[in-house]
């Protein structure tokens, strides 16, 4: 939950929080103004909040040193305009605790953790972990299911035993298991003030008609009002508007994300296209580097054919309805 500074009054986390790529300039330093282009580019489109140091930030392949910095610099751009989340993912409780600690003396608004990835736990572990976490933070916390990358979801059991703990804020899944998010949603009455958010943007509109409160969508870093635009088409009930703005979204995720021959390439293809409109640095942490010629130049020529320009950050579509 976030505090609205005004009444008091609890505001659940919603809308169009993108996961925020982290620019840098080598491995160990940050792209500044790189990073303060790419903050203004997202709030000019009307995004939200703002989730750093999450997959498509490169989180765990960064210093602690550097995550730190990141949370200072983005938190002194971001100035309060906007919620801003901060992942602490890690091995070590006592590193996430630390590095929540620091978030919150930067004016983070919240944070976000997965399972601990590397050993494979057992739900009665990670229940132990969450409480264990939970208590230890000076911020509401939002669970991030994304068994892919931690080898563990968060079984229904376990986020209806974590439910008792008032600081935890939401769940974000990135698991693609419509059935799973569905039964998600069906705990709703437990906690009416937790925030259910979606992040494969293939399923945002899918995941908004079901009941979700938003995304967490990678491609908002490149194109935001577009993602924006859908949440607020999804809200009005405006169905067409949805399904044209969902194609739009899966042209970004079919001809951008499918550059390259790796895993990783959604965030090197998000990178490339940030840099490619001039917003920020593509450098990568190792093991990950950018893309070679050959593929930059076949993004660079999908984002010319999708009409993705500077000025004009958004697949072309005709918005009008017949």
């Amino acid at each position: 939950m976030i505090m609205n500074s005004i009444d008091g009054a609890v505001n659940k986390i919603h809308g169009i929080i993108p996961p925020m790529f982290t620019p840098l300039s080598g491995q160990d330093d940050l792209d500044v103004d790189g990073l303060g282009r790419l903050i203004e580019h997202m709030l000019a489109g009307g995004v939200h909040g703002l989730f750093i140091l999450g997959t498509t930030g490169q989180a765990l392949s960064l210093s602690n040193r550097l995550r730190r910095e990141l949370i200072d610099c983005t938190c002194r751009l971001v100035h309060g305009r906007v919620p801003v989340l901060v992942g602490i993912t890690d091995t070590s409780l006592v590193e996430s605790v630390s590095l929540a600690q620091h978030a919150a003396r930067s004016g983070a608004d919240a944070v976000v953790t997965s399972a601990p990835p590397y050993y494979p736990i057992g739900q009665p572990e990670l229940v132990d972990y969450i409480r264990n976490l939970a208590e230890r933070l000076p911020l509401p916390l939002l669970l991030y299911n994304m068994p892919t990358h931690t080898k563990v979801k968060f079984g229904l059991e376990t986020i209806q035993r974590v439910m008792e703990l008032e600081c935890i804020a939401g769940i974000k899944d990135s698991s693609g298991d419509m059935v799973y998010f569905n039964r998600l949603l069906a705990l709703h009455s437990q906690r009416p003030d937790w925030s259910f958010l979606m992040g494969p943007e293939e399923l945002l509109a899918q995941a908004l008609y079901m009941g979700a409160d938003g995304g967490v969508n990678g491609g908002a870093n490149l194109c935001p009002r577009l993602y924006v635009e859908m949440y607020e088409a999804a809200l009005a009930n405006d169905r067409a508007r949805v399904v044209k703005l969902q194609d739009s979204i899966l042209q970004i995720s079919g001809k951008l994300y499918g550059v390259g021959r790796h895993p990783s390439s959604l965030m090197k293809g998000i990178g490339c296209a940030l840099s490619g409109l001039g917003i920020c640095s593509d450098t990568l942490a190792l093991p990950y580097r950018r893309f070679d010629t050959p593929e930059r130049i076949q993004l660079q020529n999908a984002l010319a054919e999708m009409g993705i320009t500077a000025a004009e950050p958004w697949p072309h579509v005709s918005l009008e309805v017949k």
